[in-house]
């Protein structure tokens, strides 16, 4: 653990507020507070007690009345000295703080520089660092805990010991280089095939959830899709409870994909209403239709709305074959429930032969029965987990298929008896993918685009 030059910013986010918090950490931190501070003498106090006074101005007048807080390393979230001021939220007085903190010798801090400092002295690794990020930024119950689980560990507490092992035989597997001419095996090829099997195998849960964490963490794109006049566009107005969509009579009326988000259970979830499918009748159209089929494929889940007053028993297979052949979860919702007989009802889903959920959308009745639907459906995908560890990040899903690839190479090798040096190749290039993912193996271009994208006091 070091003590880097001090550092101070605003950690509460800007604009006028009750309190405002300021952050200082670094060498030094506690005795230049205590030179703007008049209260207790800041140098002599224990870490963790917070202690009210005032900060001044070179000639004694007030700044503001403060409470300071005192964490004193290496029990802190840097690891450093840490002062955190807890002033009134004027930007006035927070520019004011900050000025006199500076002229006593701290610097301001850059985006994520707090944060930074923690890894750098072993607080966490850089998945947990990255983490804090997400934290900051979930807006939903999913998104929260996936952060969360991040932060305590997640996966890499797991992939770190793992890859000491793999450490341990790759040391053996190059010191068979050294004694190339004795044909000697000092790494059991058995043992260390089980091991890379074992890596795999961890590995494999967390490469699928890649999809599912990325919808974690930016909203599940959820597209209605149907024929002209389904009520697509009613239903996005009744779900969002505004008129977001033009709805009208005139099929083809939507020739553009709209979205919006909507909040379920703690799930983000991106509605996009879309173009009716059908036969286009002009060029706009074609590209309106286009764009439908694109969403489809790029959806994380599918609505599809059919009227239930005038739907075909042909229609509907069609309908449930096309969306069964995207290969991703779905719904079939009827709509115009109001004008419906039981009876007719009945003989709907016995040609579906699928779960449809029935709603009438202009008259807004089982809305909720709907909402319900499409938390369960997402709930219920093995692979959206609130509750497991998942990969949100494009940076590890990249190392972890990496890892994968260079595991991949050396089993294949092993068991084509490839000498020690094709060996040691994969093993050292899956061992750089790991060390890279937990920060074990840093640059300093690495570790500042990571925490540049952090806001300015953490």
């Amino acid at each position: 653990m070091f003590q880097l030059e001090p550092i101070a910013a605003l950690a509460t986010a800007p604009g006028i507020g009750a309190i405002a918090v300021l952050r200082v950490s670094g060498a030094g931190a506690i005795e230049l507070t205590n030179r703007i501070f008049r209260g207790k003498d800041l140098t002599q106090q224990a870490s963790h007690t917070a202690h009210f006074g005032t900060l001044r101005n070179p000639d004694g007048s007030i700044i503001d009345e403060v409470l300071i807080t005192v964490f004193r390393a290496p029990k802190s979230f840097t690891k450093e000295d840490v002062v955190e001021i807890s002033c009134h939220g004027s930007e006035f007085i927070i520019q004011q703080i900050l000025r006199r903190l500076t002229a006593e010798g701290a610097r301001l801090a850059r985006p994520g520089e707090f944060t930074q400092r923690a890894f750098l002295n072993g607080q966490f690794d850089l998945v947990q660092a990255e983490a804090v990020a997400d934290l900051i930024a979930s807006d939903s119950d999913a998104s929260h805990r996936a952060a969360l689980t991040q932060l305590r560990g997640g996966f890499s507490k797991q992939l770190k010991i793992l890859r000491q092992q793999l450490i341990d035989f790759v040391a053996l597997v190059e010191l068979e280089l050294d004694f190339g001419e004795e044909d000697v095996e000092f790494a059991h090829r058995q043992q260390l095939r089980q091991l890379m099997l074992d890596i795999r195998r961890a590995l494999h849960p967390l490469i699928e959830s890649f999809s599912a964490g990325n919808a974690i963490k930016n909203g599940i794109p959820t597209v209605i899709v149907g024929k002209p006049n389904a009520g697509k566009s009613t239903l996005l107005n009744a779900l969002l409870n505004e008129e977001k969509a033009i709805v009208s009579d005139i099929p083809g009326t939507t020739r553009d994909v709209i979205e919006d988000e909507l909040f379920i259970d703690g799930l983000r979830f991106r509605l996009i209403d879309t173009a009716g499918l059908r036969e286009a009748t002009d060029q706009i159209e074609v590209i309106g239709i286009e764009r439908t089929q694109q969403k489809m494929r790029d959806a994380a889940l599918v609505v599809y709305l059919f009227d239930g007053r005038n739907i075909s028993p042909e229609a509907l297979r069609s309908a449930v074959n096309e969306v069964r052949s995207l290969g991703k979860p779905y719904l079939l919702v009827g709509n115009k429930l109001d004008a419906l007989t039981d009876e007719k009802k009945q003989v709907i889903e016995a040609i579906a032969d699928e779960k449809i959920v029935w709603i009438s959308a202009s008259q807004q009745t089982h809305l909720d029965e709907l909402k319900a639907a499409l938390s369960n459906r997402v709930r219920t995908d093995s692979a959206i987990q609130t509750g497991s560890a998942v990969v949100t990040n494009v940076r590890h899903y990249e190392h972890l298929t990496g890892t994968d690839d260079a595991l991949a190479r050396a089993i294949s090798g092993l068991e084509s008896g490839v000498t020690a040096d094709w060996l040691a190749m994969d093993l050292r290039v899956a061992l750089q993918h790991l060390g890279e993912l937990t920060g074990e193996i840093t640059t300093d271009d690495l570790l500042d685009s990571i925490f540049s994208k952090f806001c300015i006091g953490k």
